[in-house]
C-alpha cells in the first residue's frame, strides 16, 4: 500500500519513495502546450508548491519519475530545459535586505546546478537578468522560470503597510525582468495565495494568463471525488466518504469541486474529523479586518462579489470578500450573469471552514474563553434537550458575564449584526446545519437550525430599532415555518438592546407536524 505523502511537496521524492500520487500530469501537458506566461492563484496548502516541482521535474527531463503517468508518452523529452525555481514560502521576510538575500541564494544554487557561476554583485533583478541570459546561452535552451509563493513576503506583513509596500517594490523589480527576458524563456508560472494587481506588482508584466478561475484548470490543485476514490482507493475501508465530503470537499474554482488535499490525508491517517487545515494557520488579519469592517459574519455563508473584487487587491485595500476567497475561507457557489457583467456568490467550502471560522471569530468577539465554552456547552444541550427556555438563559447568562469595560474598549457591540453575528457563531462552531437568511417564498428567516430531525427559526431584533415583540409576531404572520413542515418547528423571537446590551425579549412558539 503507497505511502500517504502528508508534507511532502516534491515531486520526485513522492515517485521514488512509494507514495500516492494523483497524476495532475495531463494538466502540466496542457499548460505547457497552450501558454507560455501563467498566474494561479490557491489557497495555502494546496499542492501549489508540488505542481511547480512537477513542472520543474518535466521541463528538465526526467522521464523516470513519470512512468505509468499520463506525461510519460505526450512529452518531448528530446529536450532538456534549464529551470530556475524561487520559493518565497520559508521564513518571514522582515525587510528588503532578507528578501535580497534569500533570492541571491536561490539563484546561486540554481547556477551551481547548472554549472555556471552567478552574478555576485549588483540589484537582485539585474542577478536575475544575468542568470537567465547565461543559462541560455550555455544550454542553448530557452529558460524556465517557476516562482512558488510568489506574494508571502508581502501578505506577511499586511498589518504593516509601510513594510509591505517596501517589499512590494523589490518584488516588483524582480519579477519586471520577466518581461524583458521574453526571447530566452521558454514557460514562467507564478503561484502564490492571493492575487495583487498588474499595476501594482507586475509592472509591465501584462501577460501573465490568470488560471484562477479558468475551468480548464480548476482541478489542477486539490482532489476530485474520482482520484480520492481511486489513487487513495487502499486508504478507504470503513470510511464514510459522504460525510468526508461534507467535512472536506466544496471548492469550486469554476469547475468540478475539489478536496483540500491537507485535510484529506490527515484524516485518512487519524480516521478523526478536525479542522487540519484551519489549525495550520490563524487568520489573524483577515478576523481583525471583518472586526473593522463590522461584518455581520452570518452574512459569509451568502456573500456576492464582482469579477473586479473578486478578482485582486493590493496593499491598503483590501475588501474581506477578495481576502476570504482568495485565501480558502469561501469558494465560488454560483456564477451570475448580469447583462456583461459577472458576478459571484460565495459561501463556505464544507464543515470544516464553517466550523473553524466561526469558532476563531466567537474567540474574537467575546472576551473570555471559559465563558464562551461554558455557553456553547449549555446551547448544545437546549438543543439536546429541545429546550428553548436554556437557551435563553445561556445566551442572558453570556451577555450579562462580557464586563462593562470591554463594551467601553470595543465599539463593535454597537452595530446591529453584532448580536446576530454571535448567535451564529456560536451553532456554527457547534458544527451544526446552520443556514442564515434562509429563503421561503413568504421571505427570509434570519436563522435556521436544524437538528436532530427538529427546526428551529430565529427572527433577531434590536428593540431600539422595533416594537417589543416583533420577533416572534413576523415568524408567525408570515408562515415561515410552512418550509418545514413535516417535522417538528420551534419558533423563536430574539430582542437584544444596545443600551442594556443584553438579551431583552426572547419569546418563543413550538408547532409539531
Amino acid at each position: 500500500m503507497n505511502k500517504l505523502p502528508i508534507g511532502i511537496q516534491t515531486f520526485r521524492e513522492i515517485r521514488e519513495e512509494g507514495y500516492c500520487y494523483v497524476d495532475k500530469t495531463p494538466l502540466v501537458a496542457r499548460m505547457a502546450d497552450e501558454g507560455k506566461y501563467y498566474f494561479l492563484s490557491r489557497p495555502r496548502r494546496f499542492g501549489k508548491s508540488l505542481l511547480v516541482s512537477t513542472l520543474a521535474a518535466a521541463f528538465a527531463g526526467q522521464r523516470e519519475l513519470f512512468a505509468g503517468l499520463y506525461l510519460e508518452n505526450h512529452w518531448d523529452w528530446s529536450r532538456h530545459a534549464p529551470v530556475i525555481s524561487l520559493d518565497f514560502g520559508e521564513g518571514i521576510l522582515s525587510d528588503t535586505d532578507l528578501l535580497t538575500a534569500s533570492t541571491a541564494m536561490q539563484l546561486a544554487e540554481c547556477a551551481e546546478t547548472h554549472g555556471i557561476t552567478p552574478p555576485a554583485t549588483g540589484p537582485i533583478h539585474l542577478r536575475l537578468h544575468s542568470l537567465i541570459r547565461n543559462l541560455h546561452a550555455a544550454t542553448g535552451e530557452r529558460v524556465v522560470v517557476l516562482v512558488d509563493e510568489y506574494d508571502k513576503p508581502i501578505l506577511d506583513h499586511l498589518h504593516q503597510p509601510e513594510r509591505a509596500l517596501e517589499l512590494r517594490e523589490g518584488l516588483r523589480n524582480l519579477y519586471s525582468v520577466l518581461k524583458s527576458q521574453d526571447a530566452r524563456l521558454r514557460f514562467v508560472l507564478l503561484t502564490g495565495v492571493s492575487k495583487f494587481s498588474k499595476v501594482s506588482l507586475f509592472s509591465g508584466l501584462n501577460n501573465l494568463e490568470d488560471l484562477t478561475l479558468d475551468e480548464r484548470f480548476a482541478t489542477v490543485c486539490g482532489y476530485t471525488q474520482g482520484e480520492l476514490e481511486t489513487t487513495f482507493a487502499d486508504w478507504l475501508d470503513g470510511v464514510d466518504l459522504p460525510e468526508v465530503r461534507h467535512w472536506y470537499n466544496g471548492y469550486h474554482f469554476l469547475g468540478e469541486s475539489v478536496y483540500n488535499p491537507f485535510d484529506v490525508l490527515l484524516y485518512l491517517r487519524n480516521r478523526e474529523f478536525r479542522g487540519y487545515w484551519f489549525e495550520t494557520g490563524t487568520p489573524t488579519f483577515l478576523i481583525n479586518l471583518l472586526k473593522t469592517r463590522r461584518y455581520n459574519l452570518a452574512s459569509l455563508d451568502r456573500l456576492e462579489a464582482g469579477e473586479t473584487l473578486l478578482g485582486s487587491f493590493d496593499v491598503g485595500c483590501i475588501e474581506p470578500e477578495t481576502l476570504l476567497f482568495q485565501t480558502g475561507y469561501l469558494t465560488i457557489r454560483d456564477k451570475i450573469h448580469q447583462g456583461g457583467r459577472i458576478k459571484y456568490r460565495l459561501g463556505y467550502p464544507n464543515q470544516e471552514v464553517r466550523m473553524s471560522l466561526s469558532d476563531a471569530l466567537l474567540n474574537a468577539l467575546t472576551p473570555d474563553m471559559q465563558r464562551k465554552e461554558h455557553t456553547q456547552d449549555r446551547i448544545f444541550a437546549a438543543l439536546e434537550a429541545d429546550d428553548p427556555g436554556q437557551l435563553r438563559q445561556a445566551f442572558h447568562a453570556f451577555f450579562a458575564a462580557i464586563p462593562h469595560d470591554w463594551h467601553r474598549r470595543n465599539a463593535i457591540a454597537d452595530y446591529e449584526g453584532y448580536w446576530a453575528s454571535l448567535v451564529y457563531c456560536y451553532f456554527a462552531a457547534l458544527g451544526l446545519t446552520v443556514i442564515p437568511e434562509d429563503v421561503t417564498n413568504h421571505g427570509r428567516i434570519d436563522l435556521t437550525i436544524l437538528w436532530a430531525g427538529r427546526a428551529w427559526l430565529l427572527e433577531f431584533k434590536v428593540v431600539e430599532l422595533s416594537e417589543p415583540g416583533q420577533a416572534l409576531e413576523q415568524i408567525q404572520t408570515r408562515g415561515y415555518h410552512q418550509k418545514y413542515t413535516g417535522q417538528p418547528v420551534t419558533l423563536i423571537g430574539m430582542e437584544f438592546s444596545r443600551a442594556e446590551r443584553n438579551l431583552t425579549g426572547f419569546e418563543w412558539r413550538r408547532l409539531d407536524p
